[in-house]
């Protein structure tokens, strides 16, 4: 099975990174790998598996994100994961949250590296799509620099295809899963050395990278890298990421041409009941830093989220910016 190129993605970023988003960066990217939020293996084996798993054809290439500690458990995910066509399955070993630390997954996992080696043992031998994990460089007390090659070690047995690494230790305790995305110092250099010593590993980078041109500059060693809130937040900085990252042309020239070309599903949607805030509060950050773009913000905040509300609310906003969003900045 073909690895998916993850010379750039977008992070899995839990109540962010849903469908409809997914959707969106898709009109501006169709190079990067988009991953979804964590999908826990409770609630696919026994909750509403068909919503959990929805996603649509113009996503690929597109990963599905586990949480999970139980390799029967995983192993079955992961089946439901290939059979929906998914092009990938990951497991999360990095989210820091009270709530994934109860159920004995997300970032919890950095202390039980074998455990996570039976589980990527067992979902491997489940499929053949690719079977990726995504950690930390360590949890509260562990040493990153021996806990990060411990673990990579460890579950490297297990024939991974890629470890995606966020460059930040995650506190389990004491600090909040807001406070893990930016109190922890960043340590990009621990992860180069990492995957110097061990260049037949695929490593991609993650944390922090705050643009597109900072997170290429990381591929001189880095197998890929990993955008997460500066992409969510300014979406626009994926419009160069098929020219800066894969040479390859980029699909729309401006923000005004990136929001036409997604009405078609926000119309879809709406039309299959789909709330029109579910969709827009992905688009808050397209035009920021543009003349108009507050007024386009504040217009879809309070408005889309009104009973009834219908395509016209954005076809309003987007008037608001229209003139300075014609112009090709990125």
């Amino acid at each position: 099975m073909t690895l998916p190129s993850h010379r750039f993605s977008v992070a899995p970023m839990m109540d962010w990174t849903d469908r409809h988003c997914r959707s969106f960066h898709r009109v501006l990217t169709r190079k990067a790998l988009l991953y979804t939020e964590m999908v826990t293996t409770g609630a696919l084996i026994h909750g509403p598996r068909d919503r959990l798993l929805a996603y649509s054809p113009e996503e690929h290439p597109v990963a599905l994100q586990l949480g999970g500690s139980d390799p029967a458990q995983l192993a079955e995910c992961s089946r439901m994961a290939e059979d929906r066509g998914y092009d990938e399955v990951n497991l999360n070993c990095g989210c820091p949250s009270d709530r994934v630390q109860n159920g004995r997954f997300g970032a919890c996992l950095m202390a039980e590296p074998q455990l996570v080696a039976d589980c990527i043992a067992a979902m491997r031998a489940a499929v053949k799509i690719p079977v990726t994990v995504k950690c930390r460089i360590g949890i509260d007390e562990q040493e990153p620099e021996t806990s990060l090659r411990s673990f990579i070690d460890t579950v490297a047995e297990a024939g991974p295809d890629l470890f995606s690494v966020h460059a930040r230790k995650a506190w389990l305790k004491g600090l909040s899963p807001k406070e893990n995305r930016d109190v922890p110092p960043l340590d990009y250099d621990l992860v180069r050395r990492v995957k110097a010593e061990r260049p037949h590993l695929k490593i991609v980078l993650n944390g922090g990278l705050p643009s597109l041109d900072a997170a290429a500059d990381h591929l001189s060693w880095a197998d890929g890298v990993m955008l997460g809130r500066a992409a969510y937040e300014q979406p626009w900085r994926l419009a160069a990421v098929d020219s800066t990252v894969f040479g390859a042309p980029d699909p729309v020239a401006t923000r005004h041409e990136a929001l036409e070309a997604y009405l078609p599903y926000v119309e879809r949607e709406l039309q299959q009941g789909t709330p029109l805030a579910a969709i827009t509060r992905h688009l808050l950050g397209l035009f920021a830093g543009c003349p108009g773009g507050r007024i386009y913000r504040r217009h879809l905040a309070e408005n889309a989220h009104l009973k009834g509300a219908g395509i016209q609310v954005l076809r309003d906003a987007l008037a608001c910016v229209a003139p300075a969003a014609l112009e090709d900045a990125a």
